[in-house]
């Protein structure tokens, strides 16, 4: 790992080391839960189904507070919203080892979702640092895929220990749910005293009227989504009713940005946004979420769906895991290789295989679903470009942000992404009724699924060939640049 050393505002190996931990505490989070759901169902004494309102509140308050945090982060800097954030994400932790009904396990659980903005404000944080080394954007890729490393080492650490912790305290609810909250506070602590602060860009203000009406035109599209893939899973037949709200919040849009058009320093540059470095990635971002937040569900039902049907491969929930496992360690791989790539080709170059990667990988299942093996290969592809892609986005749009813009162009990233899962969880949630029989869905319905994300990513890779060859670029990469012309945003 070589990373530059003994420069002022270098990217540190003692800063990637800190900040490994804050994502592997990250990962821990995301999987420690998965296991105990069951006995979190019984503990709290709700529905299986019931459990899908966390997740759903806990994406709306993301895809809300991430932007602000994130703004907040260029104005004050990076290091002191990450410590907020932390603070926020470890109350609401301990919050929920000791709650035991519904409602405030659903407060807390919304509120420890601001553990979302923390990759961001990392990215943010790495990428000014080295801004003045001239190899800001290189040393950024790659201390980003080291951080996606922890990241899912820590959810299989999570998904692993979860349960085992839990078995070890003799099923004791509130003792397991202590774990995590302790992880959290023992980062705060990592981040005190082990990360240095960004330089924030002097003389910014806060845009709060366009943040309102960002976050009621977010709030309207995600409730939208959420209340229509909840209703159709719960089959009331009220599932319309989310169109006409979908709609409204698309509108708040247009008003928004006239708004900050007029802006001296607004919530989001609109101009720095629609510029050729930029708006590809963020619609990639959104793209790939279709598969990274939405497919999950589907492929553990597909893998555990009785051969019998017609289709599907009968697995165990134990076995499944090891699917999920591969999944996740392909990630990794993807995560290493991306820097090298992009090193060896270019960092647009690299974007666009990795998007090929993960249409790969989904488009095989139309033809490849009827074997272990054949998903196996499947989601390895797939994992292989979506681990490269959940460092490299963040990082590509801090390289095309001009000073004190690093954070809220690595935020919106995640947005996209969350709102690209959010239409994908909906859209799935219709597409695999249609032909169900019982409670299993029909093939055709599963193959649709694949088809979405395998085309998502396809369109992500046309969108990106829009991008400037050299954009990415170090600094010091100038000199290979036509006369005038220049890598920053």
């Amino acid at each position: 790992m070589s990373l530059v050393r003994g420069k002022a505002g270098a990217i540190t190996l003692g800063l990637v080391g800190y900040l490994f931990l804050v994502e592997l505490v990250s990962g821990i989070l995301q999987g420690f839960y998965v296991p105990l759901i069951p006995d979190l169902v019984e503990h709290l004494g709700i529905r299986d189904a019931d459990f899908n309102w966390f997740e759903a509140a806990q994406l709306l308050l993301s895809a809300i507070v991430v932007p602000i945090l994130a703004k907040l982060g260029d104005m004050y800097g990076h290091k002191r919203i990450l410590l907020v954030s932390t603070v926020l994400t470890a109350g609401a932790t301990w919050w929920l080892a000791f709650t035991g009904d519904f409602t405030t396990f659903l407060v807390a659980w919304a509120l420890q979702g601001f553990y979302v903005v923390w990759l961001p404000l990392e990215v943010a944080l790495i990428f000014d640092r080295g801004r003045a080394t001239g190899r800001g954007a290189s040393q950024t890729r790659r201390a980003a895929g080291y951080l996606v490393v922890a990241l899912e080492a820590g959810a299989i650490l999570g998904a692993l220990g979860g349960g085992r912790v839990f078995k070890a305290v003799g099923g004791d609810v509130q003792l397991t749910l202590m774990i995590p909250a302790i992880a959290v506070t023992l980062v705060f602590f990592a981040i005190l005293f082990g990360v240095p602060e960004s330089k924030p860009l002097p003389g910014r203000t806060l845009d709060w009227r366009g943040f309102a009406i960002l976050s009621l035109g977010l709030l309207l599209i995600t409730s939208g989504l959420t209340f229509l893939k909840l209703n159709i899973e719960l089959a009331t037949g009220l599932w319309w009713i989310a169109i006409p709200i979908m709609l409204l919040g698309v509108a708040v849009f247009i008003p928004w940005s006239r708004f900050e058009l007029r802006q001296t320093d607004p919530a989001i540059d609109l101009r720095v946004l629609r510029q050729p470095t930029m708006w590809p990635i963020q619609l990639t971002a959104g793209l790939v979420g279709i598969s990274l937040l939405g497919a999950q569900a589907p492929l553990a039902t597909f893998a555990g769906t009785d051969p019998k049907n017609g289709y599907g491969l009968g697995m165990e929930a134990d076995s499944i895991s090891y699917i999920i496992g591969a999944y996740l360690v392909s990630m990794i791989v993807g995560a290493l290789l991306f820097p090298r790539l992009s090193k060896w080709t270019s960092p647009r170059v690299a974007l666009i295989v990795a998007t090929f990667f993960v249409a790969t990988g989904y488009l095989l299942f139309l033809v490849n679903h009827e074997t272990v093996v054949g998903t196996f290969v499947n989601m390895a592809i797939a994992g292989i470009g979506s681990g490269a892609l959940v460092g490299a986005l963040p990082s590509a749009a801090a390289a095309a942000a001009p000073r004190g813009q690093t954070g809220i162009a690595t935020a919106l990233t995640n947005t996209t992404k969350t709102i690209g899962g959010s239409f994908a969880s909906a859209t799935f949630a219709i597409v695999l009724t249609i032909g169900a029989i019982g409670t299993a869905s029909s093939l055709f319905g599963y193959l649709t699924v694949f088809a979405i994300c395998g085309g998502g990513a396809l369109v992500a890779a046309v969108l990106l060939f829009l991008v400037p060859k050299l954009a990415f670029a170090d600094v010091e990469d100038d000199i290979l640049l036509p006369e005038g012309a220049t890598t920053e945003a």
